[in-house]
């Protein structure tokens, strides 16, 4: 007899905010209701009220969570008006992110077949790392991803974030990219802002093509849903709600990855990839990604997924050019010393 399909189990919860405060209800209620709704959101829970008497519908766990945020928001409303902000940090405190399927929904997760959701298809990690690479982004606000040229990092990280837009999880994409080869200065080439860095951004905007269609990017970046933009460029900025993908982060020095990293605002999520083989700074011991690695080791919402030649997914002849440049690499470096 086949097993029974599993149940979540569903549960209620009732309870009072103490002490009973009209004003402070709709400070906590927000305009149109969209503070509770942003908590039902994203906790998959019903939340119901007669004044300050609250029930909480939904699985025990989030049901658990949504009690412990309304409460703690509540006691905030009384001190100062609430905001978005408020509400999302309450939620990233109380484990909104936990891995019992209230977070970001971004994968579905069976075992070894770890497979990002898009409207127009589905992509599928191929090989270990890639399927740890997935996880890692859906678990965290902060995500590098190191290694080879070929092992799909920025391809994967395109998809999550298109992912992200389409389910309506962020509100934007900004696709960052330091212009080394130009050193920065982009003055002397031709075209408007776009133009001129659209070439330092196109595996990105490859992937973009394959997983929206060509019109559909044209008129996101249009309407400023999709933002191009040189990493010199993002100096002062705060992203909110936004999906930030850096690629090639090993051409940062320490200070702009630092500056970088210190733009992600509430609700956003970091996407951080490159490959310190193949860095062009003049002086390669200040790359920030490898600086970064070893600063930010350990920091709590931040993770770190390592790539290796097996993982690259181009023509097999890639992964043996790879491989053997680094034999090369090794024996140099061992003659040298």
């Amino acid at each position: 007899m086949p097993a029974p399909d599993t149940v979540t189990e569903r549960t209620e919860s009732s309870f009072a905010l103490e002490p009973s405060d009209n004003a402070r209800l709709i400070n906590l209620s927000g305009e149109l209701n969209t503070h509770l709704e942003h908590i039902e959101r994203s906790l998959d829970v019903d939340i119901a009220n007669r004044g300050n008497l609250f029930e909480v519908r939904g699985d025990a766990g989030a049901v658990n969570q949504a009690e412990h945020v309304l409460k703690q928001l509540y006691a905030l409303a009384g001190e100062r008006g609430l905001r978005g902000e408020d509400v999302h940090l309450a939620l990233s405190e109380a484990g909104s992110r936990a891995a019992d399927g209230s977070g970001m929904e971004l994968l579905s997760d069976n075992g070894d077949d770890v497979v990002v959701r898009l409207r127009r298809q589905q992509i599928r990690a191929r090989s270990q790392n890639q399927a740890d690479y997935l996880r890692t982004i859906d678990a965290r606000d902060l995500c590098f991803g190191e290694g080879p040229a070929g092992t799909g990092k920025t391809y994967l990280a395109v998809a999550c974030a298109v992912s992200l837009l389409e389910s309506e999880q962020v509100r934007r994409l900004v696709l960052v990219r330091p212009a080394v080869e130009a050193g920065e200065r982009l003055g002397f080439l031709p075209g408007d802002l776009s133009q001129k860095i659209d070439p330092y951004l196109r595996p990105i905007y490859d992937a973009l093509y394959e997983f929206l269609g060509f019109e559909r990017v044209g008129k996101l970046i249009d309407r400023h849903v999709i933002e191009v933009a040189p990493l010199a460029f993002m100096r002062g900025r705060t992203l909110n709600h936004a999906c930030v993908i850096m690629d090639e982060a090993q051409n940062t020095t320490q200070e702009q990855m630092k500056m970088f990293l210190t733009r992600i605002g509430y609700g956003s999520k970091a996407i951080v990839t490159g490959d310190t083989s193949q860095i062009d700074l003049p002086d390669k011991r200040r790359s920030g990604l490898i600086h970064a690695k070893r600063v930010l080791s350990g920091v709590d919402g931040v993770g770190f997924v390592q790539f290796a030649n097996r993982d690259v997914v181009r023509h097999p002849l890639v992964q043996r050019i790879v491989s053997a440049y680094d034999v090369d690499e090794r024996v140099r470096g061992d003659r040298d010393a």
